[in-house]
């Protein structure tokens, strides 16, 4: 526990006070490449602080959670599931795939803006009657 006391009410202190931070705005710029490169190690800790506080913090950033791709239909129920007869289908019909659809499950091109917006390129499932 000693060294650790040490580094926090000792070491920290005085890399701190020994640290060419300048007083003025102008005071950056005239900073030399040595001085520069003794801010190195600040940077780099107060950017590895920020960095892991994001990813603690930030409900999406963990790589076990994915955005919801279900925005707001049906969410009162546990899972979403539609079941159609075929016959009753008719000679055609596209099912919706990006769930943007204001008539889910049916494909309203809703999926055209939000590929604009989202980068992706989902289209609808389209299913049609052999003749």
């Amino acid at each position: 526990m000693e060294p650790l006391s040490n580094t926090i009410r000792v070491t920290v202190p005085n890399y701190l006070s020994n640290l060419p931070i300048p007083d003025s705005v102008g005071g950056w710029f005239r900073l030399g490449v040595r001085d520069w490169a003794s801010l190195i190690p600040l940077a780099a800790a107060v950017g590895g602080v920020t960095y892991l506080t994001y990813k603690a913090f930030c409900p999406r950033a963990r790589p076990d959670q994915k955005a919801a791709v279900n925005p707001n239909i049906k969410k009162n129920v546990e899972k979403v599931v539609d079941m159609f007869d075929l016959e009753d289908i008719g000679d055609k019909v596209a099912f919706c795939r990006c769930w943007r659809s204001k008539n889910f499950p049916y494909c309203d091109g809703s999926h055209t803006p939000y590929n604009r917006e989202s980068g992706d390129n989902v289209g609808p499932v389209c299913l049609s009657r052999k003749k």
